[in-house]
């Protein structure tokens, strides 16, 4: 049975998020505070983490930045009353890979819960790169000389699947599924939201990497030729 992290201060809530995923067959532990549950992450191995923003010692955000500064990439979803467009900004760009606003239902919660289960785990053995990009898959960061972006969970899979085609196209289903899983639900602009933000990172990075799009085929990416 898969081990879930909950960082929960309201005790009501938290034992209502308890019951809806024991139903669905995962087990949980219960926090309240980021300094335990720092520790709780340090001995225990947990297959996804729950994190409120809003905690007695700090904005739960601050865990999930820690977690991806040293390479650990349990998924995170955000639980939150901030709804704001620039707070889910924020926490997708600090390496959050969902985002639940309460008030929220407890079916959604454990489908989301289960979407996170169900991802590709990021493998760290190599240092891929395409052309002047090297990702970095300890800290999730793209860079290109001395410059360097973060890049949520799912751009930065669906880059490594880009790159280790070398140039070759891959079709949307296959960076869908390196993106969110096989049997996620996507929603039919996902995929083309993320190529447009990861699109915008190359130029931001002042990088000659591109991602085309071959109609028909899939997307590949490929390097402008040099002045």
């Amino acid at each position: 049975m898969q081990r879930i992290l909950l960082l929960e201060d309201h005790p009501r809530l938290a034992a209502l998020i308890m019951q809806a995923v024991a139903a669905a067959g995962i087990e949980c532990d219960w926090l309240e505070r980021l300094g335990p549950a720092w520790w709780a992450l340090q001995g225990q191995e947990y297959s996804a983490i729950l994190v409120d923003r809003g905690l007695p010692d700090g904005d739960g955000l601050q865990l999930v930045r820690r977690l991806r500064q040293v390479g650990n990439h349990v998924p995170c979803l955000l639980l939150t009353a901030r709804d704001a467009l620039h707070d889910r900004v924020e926490g997708l760009e600090s390496g959050a890979d969902d985002y639940l606003c309460k008030p929220f239902s407890m079916d959604e919660l454990v489908a989301r819960t289960r979407a996170l289960l169900r991802r590709p785990p990021i493998r760290t053995e190599l240092v891929p790169h395409f052309g002047d990009v090297r990702l970095d898959p300890a800290r999730l960061l793209a860079s290109c000389e001395d410059r360097s972006t973060n890049l949520p969970r799912g751009e930065f899979q669906i880059m490594l699947t880009l790159f280790k085609a070398n140039g070759m196209p891959v079709s949307r289903r296959a960076l869908e599924a390196a993106a969110w899983g096989q049997l996620e639900p996507v929603t039919p602009n996902a995929l083309d939201v993320a190529l447009h933000r990861l699109r915008k990172k190359l130029e931001i990075l002042c990088s000659t990497v591109r991602i085309t799009n071959q109609r028909g085929v899939g997307y590949a990416v490929n390097q402008l030729p040099l002045a």
